[in-house]
C-alpha cells in the first residue's frame, strides 16, 4: 500500500513538472505545427525526401515543403522553400535527382527537378493545364505525366459569344497522359507530347514498364465522380500510342503496377462487385495481354494499398484496426506475410530502394507526431531520422489510448480516448465525442493529427475534457463484415455505438452525464445531426458539412453511387429507407443547442443539407446557429478559414460545457494588429 501510494505521488509530480514547464497549445499553434509526410528513399538509400506541412496566415495557405535526410546519420536539411507548395518528391532512377511537383509559377503545377546535392530548382514542363501526377521511366531518360486537355478552341468561342455556363454532365475536361524527354526538358521547360486523346476514358494512374516501351493505365469513361463503376486498365504502347482495354469488368480497377520482368500487372480491384463502397478492395494480377484477372489478397480481410511489386514480392499497406502495418504478398501463391511490427505499430508512407534492402516510412503513437523512419529489409528494425516530435513537447497535451465497450446489438466498438495530462479516476469529467467521417475513416491513437484542425481536442483536454473519437460500424481496419454493418442502417447503428461508448465512460465513473457534447464534419457530422434530432442525451451539438436528409443529399451529391451502395435503392423508389436514416425524420424530437458548419460550394454533401436542418430546428424553436465558410467546399482548406471554424466550435462548447459567455459570431473578439503579426 505504501509502495503505491509513493508511485502515485511520484508520478503525480512528474506529471506536474512536465505541465509547469509547457503551455496549453493555442488555435494557431495547432495550425502552424509542421508536420512529416510521405517519404521516398533514393534509390542507393543514401538519402530520403519527405514532405513537410504547416499553415502559412501570412499568405492563409497550408503550404507543403520538400526536406532531406541523411539516412545514415539522420542529419536533415530542407531543401524547397518560397511561398508555394513541394509536393510529390520522386527520386530519378539514378538519384540524380528529384523530381516534384510545384504551383510556384503562375499558380499551376509543373514538374521540377532539383539536384539533391544543392542548386536551384530547374522546371521541365510547361504544360497548359496543372499537372497531375508523373513518373520517371526505367532508363531515366523519360517522363510521363498526366493532366486534364486544355480547353478546346470552341469552348473557348462559345464562352466569347454566349457567357460562360456548363451543361451538367455534358461538360468534362478529361484527364490524358504525355511524355517528355528529360534532356530536352532540361535545356527549356517544354510540353510533353500527348499520348492519349479524345473523350473515350479520362486517365487515373498509370505506370511505366520495366522496358519502357509500355504504360499501363487505369481509366474512367470520363472524369465525373459517379463513374467509378466504369474504372478499368488500359495498355499503351509508345510506338504507336496505340491503346488496348485489358480488364473489363464493373467496379473500379485502378492503380496498376508491372511486374519485374514486364509480362504481369497488378491492380487494385473489387473484383466485379457493384456495390463497392462498402466492400474490401483487393489486389489482382492480369496478364499485360490481359484475361481473366486473378485476386491474390483474399485472405487479407481490409483494403490492401499496393506500393510496388520488386524482386521480392509485391508489397501493400493496410490496416488492422488501429495499427498499419506493411506486407508482402507472394504473386504466385498469394501467401500474405507482414513485414512490420510490433503489433501496434502505425506506419505509413513506405517506400523501397533500387536493390530492396532497405525501406523509408513513418510512424506515429500516442506520444510521438510522424517521424521519418528507416529500416533495413532482412530485419524489420526502424531507426528515426527526424525529431518533429520537439514541437510537441511545449505544449500541455492529452494522453491517448484505444479502448473499446459493446454497442447495442452487442457489435464491439473501439475508441480513441484522450485524457487530460492530469488524469484523476476519482473526478467526474465533461465529455467531447469527436466523429470522423467516411464513413470508412479511422481515428487513431497519434498526437495532433490532422482532425485538430476542425475540432481542438487538446485544448478541451487542458481544461478539463474527456475526449471519445468513436470507430463507429463503417469504419476501416475492423474488416469488411464490420463495415458493412450500416449498410441499410445507417446514422441508426451509428447512433448506437456513440451513445453506448457515452454509457461506457459514465459506467466507469469518469463522466458527468449531465456535460455530453457530439461534433463531426462530412460523415461525422451527418452522424452528430442523427443524434441532434434522436436523443437529448447531449448538452451541445456541432454539425460539420453533414447530411441532414438523404433524399436531399441524393439528388444533389456529386457522388450519387454513394448512397445506393449503403441504402439499396433511390429515394422514389424505397422512401422508407431515406426516412429511417434522415436526421429530418426526428426534427420533431431536436431538443439539442446546435452549430452548423458549412462550405458555401460544397458538392459533396451540399450546402442544402445545413439550411434544411437549421430551418427545422428554427421551426421548433431549438437554439441554432449556421455559419457558412465563404468559398469552399466539403473541407476547409485555408488557415485563416479553419481558425474560425476552431473557434467557433471551441466558443460553442466552452458556452455550454463550461458556461463561458455564449458566442457572438457576428462580432468575434479580434486581436489588435500588433499582436496578429506577432503570432505569425
Amino acid at each position: 500500500m505504501i509502495k503505491t501510494a509513493l508511485a502515485s505521488l511520484t508520478l503525480m509530480l512528474v506529471v506536474t513538472a512536465a505541465m509547469a514547464q509547457s503551455r496549453v497549445p493555442t488555435l494557431d499553434d495547432l495550425l502552424t505545427i509542421k508536420a512529416v509526410g510521405g517519404t521516398q528513399i533514393s534509390p542507393d538509400g543514401k538519402w530520403v525526401a519527405y514532405t513537410v506541412n504547416y499553415g502559412d496566415f501570412k499568405q492563409d495557405a497550408f503550404v507543403t515543403q520538400l526536406w532531406l535526410a541523411n539516412s545514415d546519420t539522420g542529419k536533415s536539411l530542407q531543401l524547397t522553400r518560397g511561398d508555394k507548395s513541394s509536393t510529390n518528391p520522386r527520386w530519378s532512377p539514378d538519384g540524380q535527382w528529384l523530381a516534384f511537383v510545384s504551383n510556384r509559377f503562375e499558380d499551376k503545377n509543373q514538374i521540377f527537378v532539383i539536384d539533391p546535392t544543392g542548386g536551384e530548382a530547374q522546371q521541365l514542363t510547361k504544360s497548359e493545364t496543372a499537372i497531375n501526377n508523373f513518373a520517371w521511366s526505367e532508363d531515366g531518360k523519360t517522363i510521363a505525366y498526366t493532366a486534364t486537355e486544355p480547353i478546346a478552341q470552341p469552348l473557348k468561342d462559345r464562352k466569347e459569344y454566349y457567357g460562360d455556363y456548363d451543361v451538367v454532365r455534358g461538360n468534362y475536361s478529361y484527364v490524358h497522359i504525355w511524355t517528355l524527354n528529360v534532356a530536352e526538358a532540361m535545356k527549356s521547360p517544354m510540353a510533353g507530347k500527348q499520348r492519349t486523346k479524345k473523350t473515350d476514358f479520362s486517365v487515373n494512374s498509370f505506370s511505366w514498364s520495366p522496358d519502357g516501351a509500355s504504360i499501363v493505365f487505369s481509366a474512367t469513361v470520363n472524369p465525373d465522380l459517379i463513374q467509378g463503376l466504369t474504372g478499368d486498365i488500359y495498355l499503351l504502347k509508345l510506338s504507336d500510342d496505340s491503346v488496348k482495354k485489358i480488364v473489363d469488368q464493373p467496379g473500379p480497377d485502378s492503380n496498376p503496377v508491372f511486374s519485374p520482368d514486364g509480362k504481369q500487372i497488378v491492380f487494385a480491384s473489387v473484383m466485379g462487385e457493384k456495390l463497392y463502397f462498402p466492400s474490401n478492395s483487393r489486389l489482382a494480377i492480369v496478364g499485360v495481354e490481359g484475361g481473366k484477372p486473378r485476386s491474390i489478397s483474399d485472405s487479407f480481410d481490409e483494403t490492401p494499398g499496393l506500393i510496388e511489386w520488386n524482386r521480392n514480392g509485391i508489397y501493400f499497406g493496410g490496416l488492422q484496426k488501429t495499427a498499419s502495418h506493411l506486407f508482402r504478398v507472394d504473386p504466385v501463391s498469394a501467401k500474405i506475410t507482414r513485414v512490420s511490427q510490433p503489433d501496434n505499430v502505425m506506419a505509413g508512407a513506405f517506400s523501397f530502394t533500387r536493390s530492396v534492402d532497405r525501406i523509408a516510412f513513418t510512424v506515429a503513437s500516442p506520444t510521438s507526431m510522424s517521424e521519418v523512419f528507416v529500416s533495413d529489409m532482412r530485419s524489420f528494425a526502424p531507426r528515426k531520422l527526424t525529431n518533429f516530435n520537439e514541437q510537441a513537447k511545449a505544449f500541455t497535451l492529452g494522453t491517448r489510448e484505444v479502448i473499446s465497450w459493446q454497442s447495442q446489438d452487442g457489435t464491439t466498438i473501439e475508441g480513441v480516448l484522450i485524457k487530460p495530462a492530469d488524469f484523476d479516476p476519482a473526478k467526474k469529467y465533461p465529455l467531447l465525442c469527436i466523429i470522423h467521417g467516411g464513413p470508412t475513416g479511422i481515428d487513431r491513437p497519434v498526437l495532433l493529427t490532422p482532425d485538430t484542425r476542425y475540432y481542438p481536442s487538446d485544448i478541451w483536454a487542458a481544461r478539463g475534457a474527456l475526449i471519445l473519437k468513436v470507430n463507429y460500424r463503417g469504419s476501416a481496419g475492423y474488416g469488411e463484415k464490420f463495415r458493412k454493418l450500416n449498410v441499410g442502417n445507417l446514422g441508426v447503428g451509428d447512433a448506437w455505438d456513440v451513445l453506448s461508448g457515452v454509457d461506457h465512460l459514465i459506467a466507469k465513473g469518469w463522466v458527468d452525464k449531465d456535460k455530453v457534447a457530439c461534433m463531426g464534419w462530412s460523415q461525422g457530422g451527418y452522424i452528430s445531426a442523427f443524434l441532434t434530432t434522436s436523443t437529448d442525451r447531449f448538452v451541445a451539438i456541432s454539425v460539420g458539412a453533414g447530411i441532414s436528409n438523404w433524399a436531399t443529399y441524393y439528388y444533389n451529391t456529386d457522388i450519387t453511387p454513394f448512397t445506393i451502395h449503403y441504402l439499396g435503392n433511390d429515394p422514389a423508389e424505397d422512401p422508407a429507407i431515406y426516412l429511417k436514416t434522415s436526421p429530418m425524420s426526428y426534427i420533431k424530437k431536436a431538443r439539442t443547442p446546435t452549430l452548423i458548419q458549412h462550405g458555401e460550394f460544397d458538392r459533396r454533401v451540399p450546402i442544402a443539407n445545413g439550411y434544411e436542418l437549421r430551418q427545422g430546428l428554427e421551426d421548433r424553436g431549438v437554439k441554432v446557429e449556421m455559419v457558412v465558410y465563404k468559398g469552399f467546399g466539403h473541407g476547409i482548406n485555408k488557415p485563416k478559414s479553419m481558425r474560425a471554424v476552431m473557434q467557433h466550435n471551441l466558443s460553442w462548447f466552452n458556452h455550454y460545457i463550461w458556461g463561458d459567455p455564449m458566442p457572438d459570431f457576428t462580432a468575434p473578439e479580434v486581436p489588435k494588429k500588433e499582436a496578429k503579426d506577432a503570432s505569425r
